[in-house]
């Protein structure tokens, strides 16, 4: 059901307007007449979805899931699974935050890769990230959780935004080839960086997702032919 090259795959970071209304002073509540209309268009959707999947669709993700991929990328409501993937239900452990972090989500990322035994794991920026923005200014009056998260994220003040995207994801992947060096080692798990840039900032294409790192090496001349080749498999086949 699923054959897609790697690029294919890997073809995602929070919170902007919060952030943006905070440096600007200004919030607007939100609209409880607005979130039930929302939520009936929500079931009506998910209804139609349902619909069209089938009952035997259903009965086959229920026998358990075998991702080959967990994905760690950010809460930002630009950002979603769609882009990566038409059929990801069972082939993507989706872990969500702001900044696309290993170090505030590890334990759901650790399942991924330990329990699940994901293959890839791959770390997902954005441009026009909100928590990048924030961790790059003064983010001291904001909310005690949410400067506890961005504590963690380690870029330069006062950067362009897409310099502390590419440097977040570059961070990422080096913690993760610490805390996976033996199964990286092996062969066992390959870890990616990449930025998925809607607002073409990269200079590449709109809505591109470009690989800027795969298991520490940034050069892009060398990213060109990384990893190698490997065999097809198709999406629910049998995986170690």
């Amino acid at each position: 059901m699923f054959k897609k090259q790697f690029a294919v795959l890997l073809a995602a970071a929070a919170f902007v307007t919060p952030f943006a209304a905070h440096a600007s002073g200004e919030h607007h509540a939100g609209d409880a007449a607005v979130a039930q209309a929302f939520i009936k268009e929500i079931q009506a959707d998910q209804d139609a979805y349902a619909a069209a999947k089938g009952t035997a669709f259903f009965k086959e993700l229920s026998k358990g899931q075998t991702p080959r991929a967990t994905v760690v990328t950010c809460s930002d409501s630009r950002v979603h699974t769609n882009m990566l993937d038409k059929t990801p239900e069972g082939d993507l452990f989706m872990v969500r935050n702001i900044g696309n972090q290993l170090a505030t989500s590890k334990g759901s990322v650790q399942y991924g890769v330990n329990h699940l035994a994901s293959s890839l794991l791959i770390f997902v920026g954005h441009s026009k990230c909100g928590a990048i923005a924030a961790a790059g200014g003064d983010y001291s009056t904001l909310e005690e959780p949410i400067k506890k998260e961005l504590d963690t994220i380690s870029i330069a003040k006062g950067g362009a935004n897409i310099d502390g995207v590419k440097t977040n994801v570059n961070n990422q992947v080096a913690a993760a080839m610490k805390e996976w060096a033996e199964q990286v080692k092996a062969g066992q798990l390959l870890v990616v960086g990449a930025v998925y840039d809607f607002a073409d900032d990269m200079k590449k294409g709109a809505g591109k997702l470009n690989i800027i790192n795969i298991n520490g090496e940034t050069d892009p001349a060398k990213l060109r032919n990384m990893p190698a080749p490997a065999a097809k498999a198709d999406h629910g086949s049998a995986h170690h």
